[in-house]
């Protein structure tokens, strides 16, 4: 089967997947739902966390899941330039890597440009900031639940510049997963040349999912459908097919 490591966008920790992780396992799947440095809890100290820290748990995930076992890396929003970074990494052993509301992003600039921070803290902004579509299926009482469970993330990610180094990352097929936005809008964003690390890719595939930008919360079990298909595919996509094992 595969193993899916699950990688939180801003302001979330491994908990923002519990309602996805069941229909995850059920289907016989590993899954590694990760709490990032610096996202450990409310007071957490995130002065010394860097970008580096976050991708760095990544590929201590990728490495940790079991031999023989399909790793497919899923990024949730700005997870999403992390789980690029992680692929980055370890382009021979990551099978397959799903971005949710984000996209991998070029060397250069930072993850977090623009956010307003707090000393060490970025912290989540007014709700009212986002873009409507963004928020759209989010009732009251989801938005509470989310302001409720925000962790700032660190600060750095304001500033730490992308660094990558790998060009097999190019290989590992990529799967865009569109919510607040749809795959024409995302198709001439790339064609435009808007995402160049996106246009780069060898196999990219893109889904829509009808949502405002945390699927995850406000449609789980479509985004478990989605994952799981996915993971299904990179697990029949390496496990060898009888010309590969030779007479028996």
């Amino acid at each position: 089967m595969a193993h899916l490591v699950l990688v939180p966008g801003l302001w979330l920790d491994g908990s923002s997947w519990d309602a996805v992780v069941p229909a995850l396992r059920g289907a016989g799947h590993g899954v590694s739902p990760l709490t990032l440095p610096g996202l450990e809890a409310k007071d957490a100290d995130r002065s010394k966390v860097g970008l580096q820290d976050q991708v760095d748990a990544i590929v201590a995930a990728i490495d940790a899941a079991p031999a023989g076992e399909s790793v497919v890396v899923v990024g949730h929003s700005m997870g999403a330039g992390l789980a690029h970074l992680a692929v980055d990494a370890r382009p021979d052993r990551v099978a397959r890597v799903v971005h949710i509301g984000g996209f991998p992003a070029a060397s250069g600039a930072p993850l977090a440009e623009g956010f307003a921070v707090d000393g060490p803290d970025l912290p989540l902004p007014d709700l009212s900031t986002f873009d409507d579509r963004d928020i759209a299926d989010l009732d009251e009482q989801a938005r509470s639940a989310f302001v409720a469970r925000a962790i700032a993330s660190p600060a750095s990610l304001t500033t730490d510049p992308v660094r990558l180094t790998d060009e097999r990352r190019y290989t590992v097929p990529a799967v865009m997963v569109c919510p607040e936005y749809s795959v024409d809008e995302l198709q001439s964003w790339v064609a435009g040349g808007d995402l160049p690390e996106v246009a780069a890719i060898a196999d990219v595939s893109y889904v829509d999912i009808d949502s405002g930008h945390w699927p995850q919360f406000t449609r789980p079990t479509e985004l478990a459908g989605i994952l799981n298909e996915q993971a299904s595919i990179a697990d029949t996509a390496q496990r060898p097919g009888p010309s590969d094992q030779g007479e028996r």
